[in-house]
């Protein structure tokens, strides 16, 4: 979903301290979430509900508009968005930061996510919202909160599944239960990207493994790690040994190099909107001082191209910033 315009109340509201209220109007495909299934379904009434997927699936999977059973297929192609959508989330360190039902859209496009922020070393317990206090929404448990999500998105729609109620049950859990195998698969496609790694080998997850393994254990910072692989700048220790078991495999698969680094650029950002970066230019901006906002926003614009002017932003947060939390409005 897309920012369109924001308008000020004239209000104030209490988050981390008193701030001036606002409304922000974002467009998106539509504003259906998991949360307008459940709505409906917990006041049992059908034919609404029945309304409620005719329309979804007539805005959003009009492919399968003419089929007689139309929940079990839009359950499927629902998760599969989801599914691409948390892979990409996982592939550039984003934290939507409260993926409760009714913050799930229906067309698999991020919404609700006031209190996102991007990873800067990788922990897949990375957490930066404030009222996250047991982690619910971390890093690395944005997946599994997807597929409960998903399965609440079923338990609503389940009159619609089949007649009979056992019956309707076994298809629901049988979608739900096929969520992991999908995303695993995805998600070692995206990795395999990230590391340029264009064919098959066997020992590619296990590579995959190691690397992220290495990243957490050394508090490597994610986004400048896979952009230090592509460049072969490697000056921490730490890495050296992945980064020659990576050259051999990379070696291994004789592609030609420039298609290497091609797929690799397309997949590692040179440059996140970093925490204390965003902070600077909010600070910056209440002053009435637009010039870092404005800085931020260009470098953001074409986030996959190498630019000299970007290595400003390129800096993880300094060690006495990094315990960043974000609030719902931020």
């Amino acid at each position: 979903t897309r920012s369109l315009a924001v308008a000020t109340t004239g209000e104030n509201v209490m988050r981390e301290t008193v701030l001036p209220g606002a409304i922000l109007t974002r467009v998106a495909e539509s504003h259906i979430r998991v949360g307008t299934f459940e709505y409906v379904a917990i006041k049992k009434d059908l034919a609404t509900l029945k309304k409620l997927l005719q329309y979804s699936v007539e805005r959003h999977y009009p492919e399968i508009k003419d089929l007689d059973k139309q929940a079990p297929e839009f359950l499927k192609l629902v998760m599969e968005r989801q599914i691409d959508l948390i892979t990409d989330w996982m592939r550039v360190g984003f934290i939507h930061g409260v993926m409760n039902t009714d913050n799930m859209a229906i067309s698999g496009e991020s919404i609700d996510f006031g209190p996102c922020a991007f990873m800067d070393h990788y922990d897949p317990k990375t957490v930066f919202s404030s009222i996250d206090h047991h982690g619910r929404y971390a890093f690395g448990n944005q997946p599994i909160i997807a597929q409960w999500n998903l399965a609440r998105l079923a338990d609503a729609i389940l009159p619609l599944l089949d007649d009979d109620q056992n019956k309707a049950i076994e298809v629901g859990e049988e979608i739900i239960e096929s969520f992991n195998e999908k995303y695993e698969k995805k998600f070692h496609e995206m990795m395999k990207k990230k590391l340029g790694l264009i064919t098959d080998e066997p020992e590619d997850a296990v590579l995959i493994k190691e690397l992220l393994d290495t990243m957490e254990k050394n508090k490597l910072d994610y986004t400048n790690t896979f952009r230090d692989l592509m460049n072969e700048n490697i000056t921490n220790e730490n890495l050296k040994d992945f980064y020659s078991k990576w050259t051999i495999r990379i070696d291994k698969q004789n592609r030609d190099k420039q298609a290497i680094l091609n797929l690799m650029r397309k997949n590692n950002p040179v440059v996140i909107p970093r925490n204390h970066k965003v902070e600077e230019s909010l600070k910056e901006a209440h002053k009435g001082n637009l010039l870092s906002l404005n800085n931020l926003l260009n470098a953001l614009k074409d986030p996959y191209t190498e630019r000299g002017e970007l290595m400003l932003y390129q800096q993880p947060a300094p060690e006495n910033e990094k315990k960043y939390k974000t609030f719902c409005g931020t």
